[in-house]
């Protein structure tokens, strides 16, 4: 049976949270990808690519997979009631539950991550304890139905762990070759782990003020959860 794979999309995301899993996921004829969002206008990413949907929330399928990319947008998607109770709802009958970087808090702050493991992007990170979900440093963190991946480019290593949960090794390591997914980057230091820490401690700074932003949000969104 075709799968549903309905992959949010919102103004201000950060596209490649979103094109790296679709172009993983295009490669399997069992999946249907939906790309949703409020209306069928083309969304602008946070550098100003337009993007098409495919359906709007209103009049898209269930979803079998349901996925969240993350971006700077992320922040007004905290409380947005509309797209919260659209991700309840999704999630209610989907097989898994996912996110890529900040899709995560997303997730969190609809109360779909409460009690599990997740990840997130390396800045980020630590705000998924405000929803009582355990922050993981890993590129990619599988918790029963609930997959998350880490910053941006981790996107690709989670479609491709999914789509091995889903059709089998073999089948992912196919997908991996045609995409020539053999990543050799030019420096060393895509992590906080790897980097140096004046690089990561710039970062912190230059970031520090929206960082700030996200986090007051993170909290209102949390303590806007029903007590469990």
């Amino acid at each position: 049976m075709p799968m549903n794979v309905v992959m949010l999309m919102y103004p201000d995301m950060t596209q490649l949270d979103l094109t790296g899993p679709f172009e993983v996921f295009s490669r399997f004829p069992e999946l249907t990808l939906h790309l949703a969002w409020k209306t069928l206008e083309p969304v602008a990413d946070i550098s100003g690519l337009r993007l098409l949907p495919t359906t709007t929330l209103e009049a898209c399928p269930p979803a079998d997979i349901l996925f969240v990319p993350g971006g700077p947008g992320q922040i007004a998607l905290m409380d947005d009631a509309p797209v919260l109770e659209f991700l309840r709802a999704q999630a209610k009958g989907a097989t898994y539950v996912t996110s890529v970087c900040t899709g995560s808090l997303v997730l969190a702050a609809a109360g779909l991550l409460t009690g599990h493991r997740a990840t997130c992007h390396w800045l980020s990170l630590s705000q998924l304890r405000h929803f009582g979900v355990e922050p993981v440093n890993e590129r990619v963190v599988v918790d029963g139905n609930r997959v998350t991946g880490g910053g941006v480019t981790s996107g690709i290593d989670f479609a491709l762990t999914l789509a091995a949960k889903l059709f089998g090794e073999a089948r992912a390591k196919r997908a991996q070759l045609f995409m020539e997914y053999d990543p050799a980057p030019p420096f060393i230091g895509g992590s906080p782990r790897s980097s140096e820490a004046a690089l990561v401690t710039s970062i912190r700074q230059e970031t520090a003020a929206f960082q700030t932003r996200r986090e007051d949000v993170a909290r209102r969104a949390a303590a806007a959860l029903p007590a469990s």
